[in-house]
């Protein structure tokens, strides 16, 4: 996708087979990755994740390497692993102990802060990461509401926002704009539609011409979040559509099989619209039907049941 002279290419996400809203931006100043993580499901519908799914982050990790090789700047929205990359090893992600490096050597970070606006899980993974971060050649920038010039490309954040509604345990996150010329992307993950009218307002005071937002989490109305949360979120991303001209929704939303029902139809794009005769593969939405129509192999089933209990760590899944 290209607007003006700022390129978009999307990396990973829920239409392209796993949990992620990666994506690249390139202008003629700068090439941004915005949060470069990737990862699965651990259970859904009382299943572990299919053969597929390890096969797509496996494909989703290359790719977000290979283009942080490309990236001068990495951001970290919040950190949550499909957001970031952690330093330890895991499948789920499909990371061992040094791919860190790969994506964060040689770059200036741009992210959440650790101290102000943070749950205790994130604050403890984000004390991690810096330590890490501190053994590299890169610049580590807190930016909660901050912006930054390179050449005629500006980059600012927003103040922290919170991860769905108003008081959501899930703590905040950081939106993110890219500014050339005349052309406006606005990065906004784990909005979940949004359901803030906080984090609406913020959006529509931004005025982009693409959006690249999270939809609102269908898959857990009626559980973790109220149904009428949800409702909220379809009825704020509407509202954004009517003012945008191109609205990428991503994320949560698509981890439901009925996500089509709820999305009006007018102006947005998913991921994997953008990859040519690429299809989309909504894995983590359909594992119960993969399960079932494609059942895995005898010895990745083994596999599965030995990693769970922490015993075959330094051994790939079984996938080809």
């Amino acid at each position: 996708m290209i607007i003006g002279k700022v390129k978009i290419l999307p990396l990973a996400d829920e239409s392209l087979g796993v949990r992620s809203m990666c994506i690249f931006v390139e202008t003629p100043d700068v090439k941004v990755i915005f949060d470069a993580g990737v990862s699965l499901a651990p259970r859904r519908y009382g299943l572990p994740p299919h053969p597929l799914e390890f096969k797509a982050v496996r494909e989703a990790r290359q790719r977000i390497i290979e283009y942080a090789e490309k990236a001068d700047v990495v951001t970290v929205s919040h950190y949550h692993f499909d957001h970031f990359t952690p330093s330890f090893k895991s499948w789920y992600e499909w990371i061992d102990e040094s791919t860190y490096k790969l994506i964060y050597s040689d770059k200036v970070i741009l992210a959440k802060d650790i101290e102000d606006n943070i749950n205790f899980n994130q604050r403890k993974r984000g004390i991690v990461f810096k330590s890490k971060i501190e053994e590299l050649n890169s610049k580590l920038i807190y930016f909660d509401n901050s912006r930054m010039l390179f050449g005629s490309t500006l980059i600012e954040a927003s103040p922290p926002l919170p991860h769905g509604a108003e008081g959501s345990k899930l703590g905040w996150v950081l939106a993110f704009t890219i500014s050339y010329k005349n052309h406006k992307i606005l990065y906004a993950p784990d909005v979940q539609g949004p359901i803030s009218v906080k984090t609406l307002k913020y959006i529509l005071a931004i005025k982009p011409d693409v959006l690249i937002i999270g939809g609102p989490p269908l898959y857990l109305a009626g559980k973790k979040v109220s149904g009428a949360e949800v409702d909220r979120g379809f009825e704020n991303m509407s509202i954004l559509q009517d003012k945008i001209k191109y609205v990428l929704v991503s994320h949560h939303v698509l981890r439901d099989k009925e996500w089509r029902s709820k999305i009006r139809n007018n102006n947005f794009l998913l991921f994997s619209s953008l990859y040519g005769n690429k299809k989309s593969d909504f894995l983590e939405a359909y594992r119960d039907f993969l399960y079932k129509e494609y059942p895995p192999s005898q010895n990745f089933l083994e596999w599965i049941n030995k990693y769970r209990r922490a015993k075959d760590i330094n051994k790939k899944p079984p996938l080809d």
